[in-house]
Formats: C-alpha cells, sequence, structure tokens
C-alpha cells in the first residue's frame, strides 16, 4: 500500500519543479532575511532558529529537517501516508536550500526591513508549495495528528497556539520582546501572502438582488455589463410571494454600474454584496 502510494506520487514530476521553486524562495527568505535578523515567525524553522541559538553547530536547515522526522514518522502512525511523498521532498529540499542561501550576506540588519520582506517573500514560496500540493511538513502536519487526536480542537486553533509558543519562545531566548513582535508581524504577512498565492489577489463580488422587475436587471445585466447571471427560486417569508433572486459575480470596477442600472429600473430592490475569489468560469479565470 505504502508503495504503491510512494510510486503514484512520484509520477508527479512536474509538480516537483513547482515545489522546488517554492522551496527556493522560501529558502532565501529564511536564510537571507528572516534566520540572520533572529526573525522566528513560527511553526518548525521558527523553532529551529530558537534551537540554533543554543546549539549553533546545527545550522537552522538541518535543525528543521531533524525536527521533522519524527513528526513525519508520527504522522505514518497516526494518518497513514496521507501526508504525501511531494511533502517529504519539500521538506528535505527546503532544509538543505535554507543551509545553502544563509551562506549569503543578509542585504538589511533592519529588524522591521527583514520581517517585512522575509514575510512577502517566505508566503510567496510557501504558497507555491501549496498551490503544487506539497507542504513543507512541520506544524500543518503536527495539526492534523493533533486534530486527529483532539478532534474538539480544529487545525487552525493547534496551529495558532503552536504559532504563539514559538514566537513567546524566540521573545525569551532572544531576550527581546521586539524581536517577538517582529516575528508576529512577518507571520501575519506570510499567513496573507499564502493565501493570496493559493485564492488569489483578484477580488471578485457575488451580487444578489431581489426584485419584482428581476427580469428586467437581468436583461440589463447580460446586455449592459456583459455579465452571466442566476435566477434562484426564492420566497419571502414575510409577504409568502416566489420570488427571484438573481446572482451574478462581477469584478470590482463593474459594481457602480450594477448599483446605477437596479437604482434606474427598481429603486425598492433588495441588494447585497459578499465578497469572492478565485472566480473560476467563462469571463474569469480559466480552469487549470
Amino acid at each position: 500500500m505504502l508503495k504503491k502510494h510512494i510510486i503514484k506520487e512520484l509520477r508527479d514530476w512536474k509538480l516537483y519543479i513547482g515545489i522546488s521553486l517554492g522551496c527556493i524562495i522560501s529558502a532565501v527568505a529564511i536564510g537571507i532575511f528572516l534566520a540572520p535578523n533572529s526573525v522566528a515567525s513560527g511553526g518548525v524553522t521558527g523553532a529551529s532558529m530558537v534551537i540554533n541559538s543554543f546549539l549553533p553547530m546545527l545550522p537552522v536547515g538541518k535543525l528543521s529537517i531533524l525536527l521533522n522526522i519524527p513528526i513525519f514518522i508520527l504522522c505514518l502512525i497516526v494518518l497513514g501516508p496521507s501526508f504525501g511523498v511531494k511533502s517529504l521532498y519539500a521538506t528535505f529540499f527546503l532544509g538543505f536550500s535554507i543551509d545553502y542561501f544563509s551562506l549569503v550576506t543578509t542585504p538589511t540588519h533592519d529588524i522591521f526591513l527583514a520581517s517585512v520582506f522575509g514575510g512577502v517573500i517566505l508566503g510567496l514560496g510557501l504558497g507555491m508549495v501549496i498551490r503544487f500540493n506539497a507542504t513543507t511538513g512541520g506544524t500543518d502536519l503536527l495539526a492534523k495528528i493533533g486534530h486527529k487526536l483532539i478532534p474538539s480542537f480544529s487545525i487552525g486553533q493547534i496551529l495558532l497556539v503552536i504559532d504563539v509558543i514559538v514566537l513567546i519562545s524566540a521573545a525569551i531566548v532572544f531576550d527581546s520582546v521586539e524581536i517577538g513582535l517582529y516575528a508576529a508581524i512577518s507571520l501575519f504577512i506570510t499567513t496573507n501572502v499564502i493565501d493570496a498565492v493559493i485564492l488569489g489577489i483578484d477580488f471578485s463580488r457575488a451580487a444578489y438582488i431581489v426584485s419584482s422587475k428581476s427580469d428586467q436587471i437581468a436583461q440589463e445585466i447580460l446586455t449592459t455589463l456583459d455579465r452571466g447571471v442566476t435566477g434562484l427560486s426564492g420566497k419571502g417569508m414575510y409577504s409568502g410571494d416566489d420570488k427571484m433572486v438573481l446572482l451574478c459575480v462581477l469584478r470590482k470596477r463593474d459594481i457602480p454600474k450594477l448599483r446605477q442600472l437596479v437604482k434606474r429600473i427598481d429603486n425598492n430592490a433588495f441588494v447585497f454584496l459578499s465578497e469572492v475569489r478565485d472566480v473560476i468560469g467563462e469571463g474569469f479565470n480559466p480552469h487549470e
């Protein structure tokens, strides 16, 4: 079973190119910006920086690999081979890449700049790794194990607890509350950049329109805005009347036009907008 799983994973060689590039970008962030300035922004890598302060003979990259090995073993026992060979590859490749880039002189010793640029670059790299169906092991797997053993805690909650522990440990070990705060800033930036890479930064809006003149509004959306619109069957629970709810996904620049259009046709229409990301289909992003 495990052997078949490994063979299947290794066939996706094209994905390994993307994973490798993501790991290299992540290693640049850690080895050149974060580690030289002691910005331990959570996770196994952050824990490795803390340990490295006690054991400087062990590089951060190799320490992260050593910390990940028991996590992978535990994951194999608790979850089975669900972590994937790609994640195992990413973990080792990232660890060795960090030590390689740590030989490069950091371009800044300003902790704020290191936190910001390191956070952005790390988010780009990790986002790429995740887009190619892998993780860099560490706290992601540890959180899955914790959730499996204690289902009442979500994966997100466990990740937050682990990262907070790492941040507090860094502040204590490096004897600086400021370093802990900068690490928190870097972690926040990294998390948001990862989301942007995975979900996309082109935010769109989903418009829901309830009107007695839904047919006219729908026709105007189709012709004037050149956007598709879907009619959903609804019912007013107060009046008991059947209503048509129009659903239309628009780009942000189309929202003012939609508002004017609806106001012109039915000034009493009920409209609300919600934010959507990673819209796939005609007129938006193609299916990958």
